[in-house]
C-alpha cells in the first residue's frame, strides 16, 4: 500500500495504514457469500503524524469511527470489487481529514439593527391588535 496524500502536500505514511477484506453484508446472491469484497481500513493516529487539533476535531466530528484511543476504522462495501472499495475507503479517510483540517470560523456575537428591531415590534403590535379584535365582547 502506498502513502495516502491529504492536504498541503502532506501524506499519511503507508506504515500507519492497514486493511483487511471480509464478506459483505446484505443482499447480493451467491457472490456476497463467497467473495470478500468489503474493506476495513485502519489508521494508527500515532503513526499518521496528524496535529493534535485535527485529531480533536475528528473525534468530535465522528466518534463512531474511532476504535480505542488512537485507531480509526473505516469500512466500505459499496462496490462489488475489493480494489474499488479500498480506493473508496482511502478517499473517504482523506476527505474526512481534509474537512477536519480547517478550524471552524469563530462566531462573533452580533446585535440586530435598529430597523430589524422596529419591524419586529411593529409586527408584534399588529398581531396583538388582531387578536384583541377577535375577543368576545358582551353587547
Amino acid at each position: 500500500m502506498q502513502d495516502l496524500p491529504i492536504v498541503h502536500g502532506r501524506s499519511i505514511p503507508a506504515s500507519a495504514l492497514s486493511w483487511t477484506a471480509t464478506t459483505s453484508e446484505g443482499p447480493g446472491g451467491q457472490n456476497v457469500n463467497r467473495v470478500q469484497t468489503r474493506v476495513v481500513l485502519r489508521c494508527e493516529l500515532g503513526a499518521a503524524g496528524l496535529p493534535e487539533p485535527v485529531v480533536v476535531r475528528m473525534r468530535a466530528d465522528s466518534p463512531r469511527w474511532f476504535e480505542g484511543a488512537d485507531v480509526i476504522v473505516l469500512t466500505c462495501q459499496q462496490y462489488r470489487s475489493q480494489r474499488r472499495n479500498l480506493a473508496e475507503a482511502r478517499a473517504k479517510l482523506a476527505a474526512w481529514i481534509e474537512r477536519c483540517w480547517k478550524a471552524p470560523k469563530r462566531r462573533r456575537a452580533t446585535r440586530p439593527g435598529r430597523g430589524a428591531v422596529e419591524r419586529r415590534l411593529r409586527s408584534k403590535k399588529q398581531k396583538s391588535e388582531s387578536k384583541r379584535r377577535r375577543r368576545w365582547r358582551p353587547d
